[in-house]
Protein backbone atom coordinates (compact mmCIF):
# COMPACT_ATOMS: atom_id res chain seq x y z
CA UNK A 1 0.00 0.00 0.00
CA UNK A 2 1.59 3.15 -1.05
CA UNK A 3 1.98 5.75 0.82
CA UNK A 4 -1.49 8.05 -0.71
CA UNK A 5 -3.53 5.02 -0.15
CA UNK A 6 -2.65 4.90 3.64
CA UNK A 7 -3.69 8.44 3.94
CA UNK A 8 -6.91 8.06 2.36
CA UNK A 9 -7.59 5.28 4.70
CA UNK A 10 -6.11 7.41 7.42
CA UNK A 11 -8.29 9.96 6.72
CA UNK A 12 -11.79 7.75 6.30
CA UNK A 13 -11.24 6.05 9.22
CA UNK A 14 -11.00 9.48 11.32
CA UNK A 15 -13.93 10.45 9.29
CA UNK A 16 -15.72 7.47 10.69
CA UNK A 17 -14.93 6.90 13.82
CA UNK A 18 -15.97 11.09 14.09
CA UNK A 19 -19.36 10.57 12.89
CA UNK A 20 -19.83 7.06 14.96
CA UNK A 21 -18.94 9.40 18.03
CA UNK A 22 -21.40 12.23 16.60
CA UNK A 23 -24.07 9.36 16.56
CA UNK A 24 -23.34 8.39 20.07
CA UNK A 25 -24.27 11.47 20.87
CA UNK A 26 -27.21 12.19 19.33
CA UNK A 27 -30.67 12.17 20.91
CA UNK A 28 -32.77 8.60 21.30
CA UNK A 29 -35.43 7.57 22.94
CA UNK A 30 -38.57 4.92 22.62
CA UNK A 31 -41.85 6.15 21.73
CA UNK A 32 -44.70 6.21 24.50
CA UNK A 33 -48.70 6.03 24.51
CA UNK A 34 -49.80 9.54 25.23
CA UNK A 35 -51.00 7.89 28.15
CA UNK A 36 -47.85 6.80 29.89
CA UNK A 37 -46.60 10.27 28.82
CA UNK A 38 -49.34 11.98 30.82
CA UNK A 39 -48.34 9.39 33.78
CA UNK A 40 -44.88 10.00 33.67
CA UNK A 41 -44.55 12.86 33.70
CA UNK A 42 -45.08 15.46 36.87
CA UNK A 43 -46.18 18.42 35.07
CA UNK A 44 -49.17 18.43 32.08
CA UNK A 45 -50.24 21.61 30.74
CA UNK A 46 -51.78 23.57 27.75
CA UNK A 47 -49.61 26.80 27.23
CA UNK A 48 -48.89 29.95 24.67
CA UNK A 49 -44.94 30.19 24.53
CA UNK A 50 -44.45 34.13 24.65
CA UNK A 51 -40.62 33.91 23.74
CA UNK A 52 -37.33 32.27 23.94
CA UNK A 53 -34.09 32.70 24.59
CA UNK A 54 -30.57 30.85 25.46
CA UNK A 55 -29.23 31.22 28.88
CA UNK A 56 -27.01 29.83 31.93
CA UNK A 57 -27.36 26.81 34.28
CA UNK A 58 -24.82 27.05 36.64
CA UNK A 59 -21.47 24.62 35.16
CA UNK A 60 -20.60 21.71 34.66
CA UNK A 61 -17.70 19.37 36.75
CA UNK A 62 -15.22 21.54 34.96
CA UNK A 63 -16.84 25.04 35.29
CA UNK A 64 -17.34 25.16 31.95
CA UNK A 65 -21.62 26.94 31.89
CA UNK A 66 -24.23 25.07 31.32
CA UNK A 67 -26.41 26.45 28.47
CA UNK A 68 -30.28 26.12 28.47
CA UNK A 69 -33.00 27.87 26.26
CA UNK A 70 -35.23 28.88 28.92
CA UNK A 71 -39.45 29.86 27.08
CA UNK A 72 -41.32 31.85 28.89
CA UNK A 73 -45.36 30.64 28.83
CA UNK A 74 -48.59 31.70 28.90
CA UNK A 75 -50.20 29.27 31.14
CA UNK A 76 -54.02 27.92 29.63
CA UNK A 77 -54.76 25.16 31.74
CA UNK A 78 -53.07 22.35 34.08
CA UNK A 79 -53.80 18.64 34.18
CA UNK A 80 -51.45 17.32 36.74
CA UNK A 81 -48.90 19.15 38.41
CA UNK A 82 -48.28 21.99 41.22
CA UNK A 83 -50.42 24.29 42.81
CA UNK A 84 -48.46 27.37 41.67
CA UNK A 85 -48.58 27.91 37.59
CA UNK A 86 -45.69 27.41 35.32
CA UNK A 87 -44.35 30.39 33.88
CA UNK A 88 -40.80 29.15 32.21
CA UNK A 89 -39.72 25.41 30.68
CA UNK A 90 -36.12 24.51 29.84
CA UNK A 91 -34.95 22.37 27.46
CA UNK A 92 -31.28 21.68 25.93
CA UNK A 93 -30.13 24.05 23.71
CA UNK A 94 -29.67 21.62 20.25
CA UNK A 95 -32.10 18.98 19.31
CA UNK A 96 -28.64 17.00 19.41
CA UNK A 97 -29.00 16.74 23.53
CA UNK A 98 -32.70 16.02 23.23
CA UNK A 99 -33.83 20.24 23.47
CA UNK A 100 -36.86 21.20 22.06
CA UNK A 101 -37.64 23.53 19.28
CA UNK A 102 -41.20 25.82 19.97
CA UNK A 103 -42.58 28.47 18.00
CA UNK A 104 -42.72 31.52 20.05
CA UNK A 105 -45.01 34.72 20.00
CA UNK A 106 -48.09 33.16 21.53
CA UNK A 107 -49.98 32.35 18.16
CA UNK A 108 -49.54 28.44 18.95
CA UNK A 109 -51.21 26.31 22.06
CA UNK A 110 -49.02 23.17 22.90
CA UNK A 111 -49.27 20.32 25.22
CA UNK A 112 -46.41 19.67 27.33
CA UNK A 113 -45.58 16.86 29.74
CA UNK A 114 -42.26 16.81 31.18
CA UNK A 115 -40.48 17.41 34.81
CA UNK A 116 -41.28 19.61 37.39
CA UNK A 117 -37.96 22.36 38.55
CA UNK A 118 -40.17 23.94 41.14
CA UNK A 119 -41.28 27.32 41.89
CA UNK A 120 -42.95 27.58 38.30
CA UNK A 121 -40.44 26.10 36.03
CA UNK A 122 -40.84 22.68 34.32
CA UNK A 123 -37.69 20.72 32.03
CA UNK A 124 -38.86 19.01 28.52
CA UNK A 125 -37.17 17.11 25.78
CA UNK A 126 -37.64 15.71 22.26
CA UNK A 127 -38.40 12.18 24.59
CA UNK A 128 -41.21 13.84 26.29
CA UNK A 129 -45.07 14.24 25.03
CA UNK A 130 -44.95 17.83 23.82
CA UNK A 131 -47.92 18.62 20.70
CA UNK A 132 -49.94 21.20 19.87
CA UNK A 133 -52.85 21.32 20.79
CA UNK A 134 -55.28 21.59 17.52
CA UNK A 135 -52.95 18.41 16.86
CA UNK A 136 -54.57 16.13 19.54
CA UNK A 137 -57.88 14.23 18.97
CA UNK A 138 -60.81 14.98 20.72
CA UNK A 139 -60.71 12.02 22.92
CA UNK A 140 -56.86 12.88 23.89
CA UNK A 141 -58.07 16.27 24.82
CA UNK A 142 -60.85 14.62 27.44
CA UNK A 143 -58.68 12.09 28.78
CA UNK A 144 -55.83 14.58 30.23
CA UNK A 145 -58.80 15.59 32.73
CA UNK A 146 -59.27 11.80 34.26
CA UNK A 147 -59.25 9.08 32.17
CA UNK A 148 -55.23 8.89 31.57
CA UNK A 149 -55.20 9.29 35.07
CA UNK A 150 -57.26 6.60 35.83
CA UNK A 151 -55.03 4.32 33.95
CA UNK A 152 -51.64 4.93 35.40
CA UNK A 153 -51.71 1.66 37.36
CA UNK A 154 -51.79 -0.34 34.08
CA UNK A 155 -48.55 -0.89 31.71
CA UNK A 156 -48.63 0.04 28.21
CA UNK A 157 -46.38 -2.72 26.00
CA UNK A 158 -45.56 -1.56 22.77
CA UNK A 159 -45.90 -4.18 19.90
CA UNK A 160 -43.10 -3.95 17.63
CA UNK A 161 -43.63 -6.85 15.35
CA UNK A 162 -46.47 -10.06 15.15
CA UNK A 163 -46.44 -11.89 17.72
CA UNK A 164 -46.76 -10.16 20.64
CA UNK A 165 -48.29 -11.22 23.92
CA UNK A 166 -49.07 -9.93 27.49
CA UNK A 167 -47.25 -10.52 29.92
CA UNK A 168 -49.75 -9.68 33.17
CA UNK A 169 -53.59 -8.93 33.05
CA UNK A 170 -52.81 -5.36 34.16
CA UNK A 171 -50.94 -4.81 30.32
CA UNK A 172 -52.39 -3.77 27.64
CA UNK A 173 -50.81 -3.84 23.81
CA UNK A 174 -49.98 -0.48 22.25
CA UNK A 175 -50.47 -2.08 18.57
CA UNK A 176 -50.11 1.56 16.27
CA UNK A 177 -46.87 0.16 14.75
CA UNK A 178 -48.18 -3.18 13.60
CA UNK A 179 -51.19 -2.50 12.66
CA UNK A 180 -50.91 1.04 10.78
CA UNK A 181 -47.35 0.99 10.06
CA UNK A 182 -47.04 4.96 12.13
CA UNK A 183 -46.48 5.42 15.71
CA UNK A 184 -49.27 7.41 16.92
CA UNK A 185 -52.40 5.39 14.93
CA UNK A 186 -55.75 4.85 16.58
CA UNK A 187 -54.85 3.41 19.94
CA UNK A 188 -52.51 6.50 20.65
CA UNK A 189 -55.43 8.75 19.73
CA UNK A 190 -58.70 7.44 20.76
CA UNK A 191 -57.80 4.58 23.59
CA UNK A 192 -56.87 4.59 27.36
CA UNK A 193 -55.30 1.71 29.12
CA UNK A 194 -58.12 1.73 32.11
CA UNK A 195 -57.93 -0.91 35.00
CA UNK A 196 -61.18 -2.93 35.95
CA UNK A 197 -62.64 -3.58 38.96
CA UNK A 198 -61.63 -7.29 38.82
CA UNK A 199 -57.55 -5.63 38.60
CA UNK A 200 -57.10 -6.55 34.83
CA UNK A 201 -56.32 -3.41 32.64
CA UNK A 202 -57.80 -3.27 28.93
CA UNK A 203 -58.29 -0.52 26.05
CA UNK A 204 -61.49 1.81 26.54
CA UNK A 205 -62.18 3.57 23.79
CA UNK A 206 -64.08 7.43 24.26
CA UNK A 207 -64.09 9.88 26.90
CA UNK A 208 -67.72 9.23 29.28
CA UNK A 209 -66.98 7.32 32.41
CA UNK A 210 -66.19 3.55 31.44
CA UNK A 211 -68.89 0.78 31.59
CA UNK A 212 -68.64 -2.69 29.47
CA UNK A 213 -67.07 -1.11 26.07
CA UNK A 214 -63.49 -2.08 26.54
CA UNK A 215 -61.77 -3.18 23.26
CA UNK A 216 -59.93 -6.28 24.79
CA UNK A 217 -56.81 -6.14 22.32
CA UNK A 218 -54.86 -10.09 23.72
CA UNK A 219 -58.49 -11.36 22.68
CA UNK A 220 -59.49 -12.74 19.44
Amino acid sequence: MNATARSLLLSLSILLLWKLDRFSEACSCSPVHPQQAFCNADVVIRAKVVSGKEVDSGNDIYGNPIKRIQYEIKQIKMFKGPDKDIEFIYTAPSSAVCGVSLDTGGKKDYLFAGKSEGNGKMHVTLCDFIEPWDSLSTTQKKSLNQRYQMGCECKISRCPMIPCYVSSPDECLWMDWVTEKIIYGHQAKYFACIKRSDGSCAWYRGAAPPKQEFLDIEDP
